[in-house]
């Protein structure tokens, strides 16, 4: 089924696992379960990476911006992580709702064709082997 959705799907779909993993932890913070509460903070840590790393920075400032707002709700994880603060997880749940809000009602919307250019030039990335 993961294989079938799109780009923009899938970081729906990302958006709503991190979502759900921060609630998570709440809820094991709140039960003083604090190992698995790590464990869902550094889930929701590394998809926030993993957003930040899909950005698509020819998009303008809108990508500048949520690699700004990805690395400031990180940093406020790692913060609740340390203090096991359920209000910071709760600040972070509530600008990522915002965020996956506005990038589903922008599913909703008709994609505008892509230029040829531009597609020849995805089917290259697509292909291209990187070594850390």
């Amino acid at each position: 089924m993961i294989y079938q959705k799109s780009p923009q799907e899938l970081t729906s779909l990302l958006y709503e696992t991190c979502l759900m993993s921060l609630e998570e932890a709440i809820e094991n913070i709140n039960s003083k379960d604090y190992v698995i509460a790590n464990q869902k903070i550094q889930k929701a840590n590394d998809i926030l990476e993993r957003l930040g790393v899909g950005l698509n920075y020819e998009a303008g400032i809108i990508a500048d911006q949520l690699d700004m707002m990805y690395n400031y709700m990180a940093a406020k994880l790692i913060e609740a992580n340390l203090k096991k603060d359920p209000a910071i997880i709760k600040e972070v749940i509530k600008i990522l709702e915002d965020i996956a809000q506005a990038w589903n009602q922008a599913l909703k919307k008709p994609a505008k064709p892509m230029n040829p250019s531009r597609m020849r030039a995805m089917a290259y990335e697509k292909n291209v082997l990187v070594e850390n």
